[in-house]
């Protein structure tokens, strides 16, 4: 359930120094520091994040979203200028052809063609008014291999603008990467390792897989003055009916909690949660906001990463844990020097 939450976009600001602004994984990936939040007690405690295992309770249950990243960045040059052209691939469409955004410049005229990657050519079919082109590509292969042949890791402009790097394509995923279709990585999942997932397992805490494949739009600042001006896009998800038994054979023995790793595996749990929280099977797009005023069905916590300014992530969290502890938190951990966004530190809000 959501109710109207009339709150200024200001509220959800915050100055970062840049040098805390990850520029690069740590190894091994364990290593991130955890800001442990108590939103009942209104406190926070620090700790490594191989800590994980021992912070939460036999018969917990984690939920991770299992999407992966597929090198969605397209280089080339336009065939008739040779200039300058790059794409991000969104997704593939029924027909064949993809929807990319394109940056370039001129004026690019349908019945184009790219060269991108290795040698792939990409016709331009259409531009929409958001900006999204439809191009054909001339190959018969699938798009999962065309990507892993002709693109590159999308890596968010804050990390080296962009710049793919030689450990990207396996440090921007997370080792339980199985469903390619993701243009980002859900980042709280990035920090697990082999030892912190047989340690969950030595504790009987419970895992349960879930996808979301991730867009931009997760990303998308809140330009409206209030943040309930704001609309997410769609993005697909699905809850597989084994993962929602599992999950409600939980809230049925009220065993353990259900911790959701990352914001997108909190959106789909929220989004197939019922009035009893129970949970449903779920498959299709959900743009379901969470924003203060919504009541949690399916959550009971949530490790994040920290997230931008204005940003529907950092809304998120504050639905969660409350406008100001989040505001608190965030001005600990900027004082304490933890590392920002897609390659930082991490939060657990119990």
């Amino acid at each position: 359930m959501q109710r109207d939450s009339p709150l200024q976009t200001s509220l959800f600001d915050f100055e970062l120094p840049d040098e805390l602004i990850a520029q690069e994984p740590v190894e091994p990936r364990d290593r991130s520091r955890l800001l442990v939040v108590y939103r009942r007690e209104n406190r926070w405690e620090h700790h490594p994040f191989a800590a994980l295992p021992e912070l939460l309770a036999t018969g917990d249950i984690l939920v991770r979203n299992n999407t992966r990243v597929v090198p969605a960045r397209l280089v080339g040059h336009r065939v008739g200028t040779g200039g300058k052209w790059e794409g991000l691939f969104l997704r593939a469409l029924a027909d064949g052809h993809w929807e990319l955004l394109a940056t370039t410049r001129g004026r690019p005229r349908p019945g184009e063609q790219v060269v991108v990657g290795r040698g792939l050519k990409l016709t331009l079919i259409s531009k929409d008014e958001g900006g999204r082109w439809t191009v054909r590509p001339e190959s018969d292969e699938s798009p999962t291999r065309l990507l892993e042949q002709h693109g590159s890791v999308p890596l968010p402009p804050y990390i080296r603008k962009g710049q793919e790097g030689p450990a990207d394509r396996l440090r921007y995923q997370t080792l339980y990467a199985q469903v390619p279709g993701a243009v980002a990585a859900p980042t709280a999942g990035l920090h697990f390792t082999a030892d912190v997932f047989d340690r969950l397992k030595e504790r009987s805490i419970d895992i349960v897989d879930l996808t979301l494949h991730v867009g931009l739009g997760t990303f998308r600042p809140i330009e409206a003055d209030r943040i309930e001006e704001h609309t997410l896009h769609a993005e697909w998800a699905e809850l597989s009916e084994l993962a929602a038994t599992r999950l409600n054979k939980v809230r049925r023995g009220r065993t353990g909690r259900i911790v959701a790793v990352g914001t997108t595996s909190a959106r789909v749990l929220e989004t197939a949660a019922q009035a009893d929280s129970r949970f449903a099977p779920f498959s299709g797009e959900t743009a379901l906001y969470l924003r203060p005023g919504h009541v949690f069905r399916g959550v009971d916590a949530l490790l994040t990463n920290f997230h931008l300014p204005r940003s529907s992530l950092l809304v998120l969290v504050s639905a969660l844990a409350g406008v100001d502890l989040i505001k608190a938190v965030y001005a600990e951990a900027i004082a304490q020097r933890y590392r920002f966004y897609s390659y930082g530190d991490a939060m657990l809000i119990l």
